[in-house]
């Protein structure tokens, strides 16, 4: 069965305007469940837990976003307002990736409806990222002895810059990250393997390049777990990103990645990440795309 972690806290009310579609949160499991793709028993609810999250991230960092003393330049780099509900939010998100690891092991899949906050470093936030939910899971599934090597594919349209300065000493997790090269951030840091995408690059040149990169990387790497963070900002509507792929570009790609975990019998545990098209119903399209196929690839 496909297990999905979602909480209704995942929705935190923003200041009006702010551009981080917390909407999508809310709407996406609905929309699963309206059409059929998944029904009720397919979600769990993730708790607050602060268990693991000190494997990744300082005590002095996590200590200052409890008790809202992060000071205010730190904090306006993370792009939030710092408020105890959106600390409380990203507990429970680590707590859903860490939930979705053993799911994965169980059923070969398993989905977190937020998370993906790839831009968390060990010991700071930005970019809408406190902590990061997948280093978080690789550390769990390296500290309990369930898995050996990782590996971590990063096809949000921004680089995953935190999760480099993670794990960049460290060979047992690999780290992965095709992304726009003029986006976001604009000082990278380095991935065991960047691949970075002119702007406008559309559908036919993504998919060529990574479906000449990936199964090679992945025989390579030989990982016992992967974790996928599937944004969708790569789609030429998104106001936050510079490439130009389609939603049914993006939904290839997710077919690609996910029937790769199939064949090859590797768990796998996937996370959102980003999306930021200006029309709500093209977010959720595209997202739900990724849904779609985890239940008809795997299920």
């Amino acid at each position: 069965m496909l297990k999905i972690a979602y909480h209704p806290i995942y929705k935190v009310p923003l200041p009006e305007g702010h551009r981080f579609p917390m909407e999508k949160y809310e709407l996406l499991p609905k929309q699963l469940i309206y059409e059929g793709t998944c029904d009720p028993d397919n979600f769990f609810e993730p708790v607050y837990s602060e268990t693991f999250v000190d494997l990744v991230h300082t005590t002095n960092y996590i200590s200052d976003l409890k008790n809202l003393t992060l000071d205010a330049r730190a904090a306006r780099k993370i792009g939030f307002p710092l408020n105890s509900a959106l600390v409380e939010r990203e507990f429970i998100i680590a707590d859903g990736t860490i939930k979705a690891c053993d799911f994965a092991l169980e059923y070969g899949i398993a989905m977190n409806i937020a998370g993906g906050t790839h831009h968390a470093y060990t010991n700071r936030g930005e970019g809408f990222c406190m902590f990061n939910d997948q280093a978080i899971g690789a550390r769990y599934l390296q500290h309990t002895n369930k898995a050996k090597q990782v590996l971590i594919i990063d096809l949000d349209v921004h680089q995953g810059n935190g999760t480099a300065e993670i794990f960049k000493d460290d060979t047992s997790v690999f780290t992965f990250s095709m992304h726009g090269e003029k986006n976001y951030p604009f000082k990278k840091e380095s991935s065991d393997l960047d691949i970075a995408l002119p702007s406008h690059t559309t559908d036919d040149n993504y998919l060529k390049l990574l479906k000449e990169t990936l199964p090679k990387l992945i025989s390579d790497v030989n990982p016992d777990f992967i974790f996928y963070l599937s944004g969708v900002d790569i789609l030429e509507t998104d106001k936050l990103g510079k490439l130009s792929c389609s939603i049914l570009g993006c939904k290839e790609r997710d077919r690609f990645v996910l029937q790769l975990c199939k064949d090859l019998n590797i768990p796998v545990e996937v996370s959102m990440g980003g999306g930021y098209s200006k029309d709500i119903k093209k977010i959720i399209e595209a997202h739900a795309n990724t849904y779609r196929l985890a239940q008809d690839i795997f299920f």
